[in-house]
């Protein structure tokens, strides 16, 4: 799909209920399935999994990904940062909806995961209110707010530690209500590849957030050392199911053989591809991080 310039409607843009599904960047969804498919794998190693708080963790955590992108499309298109932008479709930026609209969805993907959250703090413990609302606070100060932390350089930071280290031992807390080490070292490898993933947006859009003064850590640290970073968190990812594999059993090195299709990604990365020949490196990082989250979890799964 052809990505709106200077906000623009396109022709080809979609309309009606597609054009909110492009809006909320279903290329992005794997970082929410994969901490909760590999979260209930370590539940399931355990002989505690309890599928009903598995599917309502699914929930949350796709509504937080989806409310996040929602609040980046509003607050970015709002400080003009998306204008003449390659990549996924821009509500706001690419004049397709207005930024109150915007803002409204991502409200409303917020009180999704919310009252998802709810049922399962009610069902485990008020300790998970506490966790909800640092996640829905993290997921708006991103890119929202007067001092958004996205234009500091941190949002690798939140993605790590949201959809890597909570999400997935969130996962099987609210599963097992205890926090196994080998959930912990899982969940490293699952926040790398999520970062993975948002260095491949930032590296893309590196030239334009630096001209909009939106300091990124591409634009922070650089072309070439962005390049180095993304092929760094796959060796970080192999090593983590390598430092689980030693908790659960041998079997869940399985997950290692999710990480070849990242062989082409990483060619491109590293063969220095820009604009919008890095938007297949988004789809290709989504589909590791969904190959590692079935391998992965089906290796800890076969131990138990």
């Amino acid at each position: 799909m052809p990505t709106p310039t200077l906000g623009a409607v396109t022709a080809s843009a979609p309309t009606g209920a597609a054009l909110w599904i492009a809006g909320a960047r279903p290329k992005t969804l794997p970082a929410a399935v994969v901490p909760v498919a590999v979260g209930t794998a370590v539940a399931v190693h355990l002989d505690a999994v309890v599928w009903w708080r598995a599917a309502l963790a699914l929930l949350v955590s796709l509504a937080l990904q989806v409310a996040t992108n929602y609040v980046n499309d509003y607050a970015d298109g709002e400080r003009g940062t998306d204008d003449d932008r390659v990549g996924p479709l821009r509500l706001v930026g690419g004049g397709h909806a207005s930024a109150r609209s915007v803002k409204i969805a991502a409200a409303v993907a917020f009180a999704v995961a919310g009252l998802a959250g709810a049922v399962l703090a009610v069902a485990v413990g008020p300790e998970l209110f506490v966790v909800g609302a640092a996640s829905m606070l993290a997921g708006w100060a991103y890119t929202g707010g007067p001092r958004p932390y996205g234009y500091l350089g941190l949002g690798e930071v939140f993605v790590f530690v949201f959809f890597g280290v909570v999400a997935t031992v969130g996962t099987t807390y609210v599963q097992t209500e205890t926090l196994p080490g080998a959930a912990w070292t899982a969940s490293v490898g699952v926040g790398a590849l999520a970062v993975a993933l948002l260095v491949t947006n930032n590296l893309r859009d590196r030239p334009l957030d630096e001209l909009a003064g939106k300091h990124t850590l591409a634009v922070r640290i650089g072309d070439a050392n962005s390049r180095r970073f993304f092929v760094a968190l796959f060796v970080v990812v192999a090593g983590a199911v390598v430092a689980t594999a030693a908790q659960t059993g041998p079997a869940a090195l399985l997950g290692l053989v999710g990480l070849v299709p990242a062989i082409t990604p990483i060619r491109t990365v590293l063969g220095g591809a820009t604009g919008l020949d890095l938007i297949p490196v988004l789809a290709g990082t989504g589909r590791v991080q969904l190959a590692v989250a079935i391998t992965f979890a089906l290796g800890i799964v076969l131990v138990t």
